[in-house]
């Protein structure tokens, strides 16, 4: 594959101010919550709650109105620098005062407050502020992820940045849900991204000290059973499936990049598979595409003796499709990812279906030989040994 390509590649208007209407609680609230420490909303995020905004049905009043008014314009253009209006000019000297307030609250942040403000409306009008984060006819929430289906792409969202997205039994259940649901959907794509600073930092290994009544020989048939469910929901899912890759990235969320279509990464990505170090050995079929992209030299050094790849050199081995600018990378990648969904849909499904064709039975052979061993892995002394020694380092910090 080609080397890297670093590149540097809707107007919306307030509502006239009619008659004030009381805030409700649930908003009022969040004008003055701080965004999220981590990293504010997405772009993408930003446009949903755009169209949040223009979905309510009652008026939220002056107040509201005017600090959603203040957001945008801090969001899109940064702090105020218009000419402050004339004395007579009530309405325009409203919105001026109310943006001017917001002083130098950085554009990600504001994204933040003005899609944490609209989801209170949304609410505290009767609606549900999850709802967008459910597919159509999903039925029920999920706790780990945001999933979300708009301009015919259904976005799933790793939603645990506190803790890097680290990947839980429940997050590998509901995955496997979401996948399943995405695959029945009128969506023509779905997209894989992560909440936060972090794609995904792996297994969260306190999988490995919950021991059910079956005890270590129990839990390790089980986490077998579930990681073999979770990459064949990869490797049978009928259409285009497309990595966003936000941050880190590490263990499975890296091995199974393998069974996706597109992997955009932002160029601050990195990508590690520590497994000889946890004691533990490969998944997510990487032990057969790892080198059929990568060669078996880089793969051996990137799988066995855990080497990290920058974005740019996930790139230059296949594992990457294209590397973005972090400062343009949500950008330029939902752009071209709105795009790719408005070609005809059972084309783009049915030759995928011809591309992984050929391939499909010998992926689930992989993974049912990956899990196998695995499985014999979390079970010796070597992987327990590699796993305490892990938490015990961790307590000393």
């Amino acid at each position: 594959m080609a080397g890297v390509a670093l590149r540097c590649v809707a107007p919306w208007r307030l509502a006239g101010l009619g008659r004030s209407v009381q805030l409700p609680a649930a908003a009022r609230l969040n004008f003055h919550t701080a965004a999220s420490p981590l990293m504010g909303a997405t772009v993408e995020q930003f446009d949903q709650a755009k169209q949040r905004l223009s979905a309510l049905k009652k008026d939220p009043g002056n107040e509201a109105k005017l600090k959603i008014y203040a957001l945008f314009k801090q969001a899109t253009q940064g702090p105020c620098n218009t000419p402050k209006p004339g004395m007579l000019d009530f309405v325009n000297k409203a919105k001026w005062d109310s943006w001017k307030s917001l002083g130098s609250l950085s554009q990600e942040d504001a994204r933040q407050q003005y899609c944490d403000l609209v989801g209170s409306l949304a609410a505290a009008e009767g609606g549900s502020a999850q709802a967008a984060a459910q597919p159509a006819g999903s039925g029920s929430a999920y706790e780990t992820l945001l999933v979300s289906t708009e301009d015919d792409i259904t976005t799933i969202k790793m939603n645990r940045p506190t803790k890097y997205n680290a990947i839980t039994t429940e997050m590998y259940s509901e995955i496997i849900r979401a996948l399943e649901q995405a695959a029945k959907d009128q969506s023509v794509l779905t997209v894989f991204t992560g909440a936060g600073d972090y794609y995904c930092s792996g297994n969260d290994l306190t999988n490995f000290t919950r021991i059910p009544e079956g005890g270590i020989q129990q839990m390790a048939r089980d986490g077998g059973e579930l990681l073999r469910k979770y990459i064949k929901a990869y490797i049978d899912f009928p259409k285009p499936l497309v990595a966003v890759v936000n941050g880190p990235a590490v263990g499975v969320s890296v091995t199974v990049l393998g069974l996706f279509d597109l992997v955009y990464a932002t160029e601050r990505a990195t990508f590690h598979t520590p497994f000889s170090l946890l004691g533990q050995s490969p998944e997510g079929c990487s032990s057969y595409t790892f080198p059929k992209m990568m060669g078996v030299a880089k793969a051996s050094e990137v799988l066995l003796f855990n080497q990290k790849l920058t974005a740019a050199q996930a790139c230059q081995q296949g594992l990457v499709t294209e590397v973005f600018p972090d400062s343009s990378f949500q950008a330029e990648v939902w752009t071209r990812l709105k795009a790719y969904a408005k070609l005809p849909p059972n084309s783009l499904a049915l030759s995928k279906q011809l591309i992984r064709s050929v391939e499909r039975q010998k992926l689930h052979e992989v993974n049912d030989a990956e899990v196998e061993r695995l499985v014999e892995r979390w079970l010796s002394d070597e992987c327990m040994n590699a796993v305490m020694g892990f938490f015990q380092s961790k307590a000393k910090l």
